[in-house]
């Protein structure tokens, strides 16, 4: 029963997201050490017959029907360049984001993260094959996103013609002023304070009455930057901040999250309806067409990668 759950999980997780997943490459992977292994090159990057067995066995848990190896090999190297190019842009998702997705996964599925893990690697696919599609699925979706917002073709004065064929209805959207609160945790200490930081922003966060006064609050407390993020449409929101913000009201301050920084907060100084021509075109570009609009791009994108890779099939 635990199985069968899981395979259903798999085949929600694997449509809830529009690209696809990964396996990780290892710096100072020793490709003559295992040429015998070795059943293509990316860019010089190694992907190996384990490799895809590791994900023929995932797509067997999704309960993908064909020639899976095919399909897992065509995979893998598309997240080769996926990979590559989110190292290129710099975007880089920590293990803690990860880890967390995956504990949540596995809480979804009234298991324990072991219990997961064990189901994972008895299967053949493996905890860190799994983890690495999490974070795949994560950065080339923010890999996507940035590239759409900034080739969206989609301008004011299109944004005022779609309106008028709606109706004349002009969509408003929320501007929000916001302001932004770090504890700061030096990396190397994150083990040792990061608990007692959270206890200190909770403290500050208590506080909160508005962003005229965080400076004053901030005053004397150690390792703590404030920073006047200024004004964001409601599509424009950070994804990881959005929900949070939202519910939040003026005056008030998001919960606290754990981030590479430290541990961080939002606060929210005003929040007013705009129904200019820059929220409109936001407003409509957020929704179905703009969904549309990025599986188109992801779709392309990838195709590009592979136009310009050397991929070299054994």
């Amino acid at each position: 029963m635990r199985k069968t759950a899981l395979r259903a999980a798999l085949f929600l997780v694997s449509t809830a997201f529009f690209v696809p997943a990964p396996l990780p490459y290892v710096a100072g992977y020793d490709i003559s050490a295992y040429a015998s292994d070795i059943k293509i090159t990316v860019n010089k990057v190694p992907i190996t017959s384990l490799d895809i067995s590791h994900r023929v066995a995932f797509l067997k848990l999704q309960r993908k029907k064909g020639n899976l190896n095919s399909v897992a090999t065509e995979e893998m190297i598309d997240e080769a360049l996926k990979r590559a190019e989110m190292r290129r842009v710099g975007i880089k998702i920590p293990d803690k984001a990860v880890d967390d997705a995956f504990a949540n996964f596995a809480k979804g599925n009234k298991m324990k993260t072991a219990q997961l893990e064990q189901i994972l690697n008895k299967s053949g696919v493996t905890a860190q094959h799994f983890k690495e599609y999490i974070r795949i699925q994560i950065g080339w979706g923010q890999t996507v996103g940035s590239r759409f917002r900034a080739t969206s073709k989609t301008s004011e004065q299109d944004a005022v013609r779609k309106m008028m064929e709606q109706g004349g209805a002009k969509p408003s959207a929320t501007e929000y002023l916001l302001q932004q609160v770090i504890f700061v945790v030096p990396a190397a200490k994150r083990g040792q304070i990061m608990g007692q930081r959270k206890k200190e922003a909770t403290a500050m966060r208590a506080r909160f009455s508005g962003c005229e006064s965080t400076r004053q609050f901030a005053t004397g407390l150690k390792d703590v930057t404030v920073r006047e993020l200024g004004r964001f449409l409601a599509p424009e929101l950070p994804p990881e901040w959005a929900d949070m913000i939202k519910k939040t009201q003026v005056g008030g301050a998001t919960g606290i999250r754990e981030t590479e920084k430290g541990v961080e907060f939002i606060g929210i100084c005003r929040a007013k309806e705009v129904s200019d021509d820059k929220a409109a075109a936001m407003t409509l570009q957020s929704g179905a067409d703009g969904d549309k609009g990025a599986q188109e791009l992801d779709k392309k994108y990838v195709q590009e990668l592979r136009d310009k890779a050397s991929i070299i099939r054994r």
